[in-house]
Formats: structure tokens, C-alpha cells, sequence
């Protein structure tokens, strides 16, 4: 329950649309909670836990690798096969143990977070879509406009 309410509070004051010095402060004090929890949740409660893959999430994975495969043997020119030992057998897959992935790069990011605030703003103020937008309507008043006979 202590990593839910450290969640929750950090995301409610990650997601604010009006921040102060004051916001960002606790912004910056609940991502070091939320650290804690995050770690003693790994350390306590995914040690408890043998946790898999799904059958479906497995099979997914085979076939994207038997994609890569076929992939590879359409692009490198096959050599001469030699038969000088024998092939080795593959055995089947045994299921592996999945764990919480804490060392990869998104929660190392949440440290980061207040600083972007402060650089660039909330996270609703922009947006990728309006430099889309913005090359539409160079484009638009460029190449149109001139043939309308606006110019």
C-alpha cells in the first residue's frame, strides 16, 4: 500500500498543469519516497514472488525471433554446408524467471523530471504535434496560397 500512495502522489504532482517552486519541491521530495518504496518493493516483495512469462507473451517472442531469422537468411548468401560434424540439438526453451526491471532506464528518469518542468514547462504545454502542424501550414502558404492568386 505504501508504493500505491507513493504512485499516486507522485503522479498527481508530476501531472499538474500549474506548478510553483513549491510544487516542484515536493515533486522532488516524493520521487526520493517513491525511490525508497520502489527499492524496498524489489528487495521485499518481488523476492516473494516467482513470477513467468505468459504462453502468449512467449510466443510472441518466437515469432518475432523466427521473423529475424527468415529475415537474415533472405539478405546473407548461404555457404557451402560442410558435413564434417554433426548439428547440434537444440534443446527447448526452459521458461525463465522474469524480474521487476528496476535497473533499466525509466525509473532512473523519474530523478529528471522536475528539471524538465522547470526547462520546458508542464507537459501539457508541448507537444511534438504542433511542429507538425507548423510545417502543414509553411507548406500549405508556400506551394497553395501563390496559386490562388493570394500573393
Amino acid at each position: 500500500m505504501e508504493l500505491l500512495f507513493e504512485l499516486a502522489t507522485w503522479h498527481a504532482l508530476a501531472k499538474l498543469h500549474l506548478h510553483t517552486e513549491s510544487t516542484l519541491h515536493a515533486l522532488e521530495g516524493s520521487t526520493t519516497h517513491l525511490g525508497t518504496a520502489l527499492r524496498k518493493f524489489v528487495s521485499t516483495t518481488c523476492e516473494q514472488f516467482e513470477t513467468r512469462n505468459l504462453p502468449s507473451e512467449d510466443a510472441a517472442c518466437g515469432q518475432r525471433k523466427a521473423a529475424l531469422r527468415s529475415k537474415k537468411k533472405a539478405t546473407i548468401p548461404r555457404k557451402k554446408a560442410t558435413t564434417k560434424g554433426k548439428r547440434k540439438e537444440h534443446s527447448p526453451k526452459k521458461d525463465r524467471r522474469r524480474h521487476f526491471g528496476f535497473s533499466c532506464y525509466k525509473p532512473h528518469s523519474l530523478a529528471d523530471y522536475a528539471k524538465a518542468i522547470r526547462m520546458f514547462g508542464t507537459t501539457d504545454s508541448y507537444s511534438t504535434q504542433t511542429v507538425c502542424y507548423s510545417i502543414f501550414f509553411v507548406l500549405r502558404f508556400t506551394y497553395i496560397y501563390p496559386i490562388l492568386g493570394g500573393a
